[in-house]
């Protein structure tokens, strides 16, 4: 029987993860906007909006565990719920750069106003890559502990030895 261990892929390299990470998120950011465009034509551009946001970021999210990161296999919920929370604080990121440039340029130009946009996004994506990549899919984040250590004293003669044990059912399979 596999465990979780043996499914597991080596983690990826920081630059290979990152190149990963951009592909599949500029994939998936640009079929998005080519599906909000088109599903714009049949409801209103709002719902549309949300509709694709939320299911492009449930499928990035999917992606990024099984190949950007190799996470070993489904994202988890709390995984998609983190990756969520970064998804919207760049969101929030690329908002409030767009609101500070028109609150110091009165009529900024198409061409700043993309470089402002372009900026904060490229950020918001660096420091999203960093979220995911040292807490969302982190080794040490994607498993929960199944085993506890129980100590139980060992009668050996004149002295007690207290030793620790471990228990649980994947701990004593591990040891069968």
């Amino acid at each position: 029987m596999k465990t979780t261990h043996d499914r597991q892929q080596a983690a990826p390299g920081a630059l290979t993860a990152f190149a990963r990470f951009t592909l599949l998120g500029g994939t998936v950011g640009l079929a998005s906007s080519l599906t909000v465009a088109a599903l714009a034509t049949q409801i209103p551009w709002g719902l549309a909006n949300a509709l694709v946001t939320a299911l492009s970021t449930l499928l990035a999210t999917e992606l990024h565990a099984r190949f950007s990161f190799s996470a070993g296999g489904h994202a988890t919920w709390r995984q998609h719920t983190q990756s969520a929370g970064s998804a919207a604080a760049a969101f929030a990121l690329t908002c409030t750069a767009t609101l500070a440039l028109h609150q110091l340029v009165a009529t900024p130009g198409t061409l700043l106003q993309q470089t402002v946009y372009l900026s904060a996004s490229a950020l918001a994506g660096v420091a999203r890559f960093a979220v995911l990549r040292l807490v969302v899919f982190a080794r040490n984040h994607t498993q929960t502990p199944t085993t506890s250590p129980t100590s139980h004293r060992t009668h050996t003669g004149p002295t007690d030895t207290l030793t620790t044990m471990p228990t649980g059912p994947a701990t004593l399979c591990q040891a069968a």
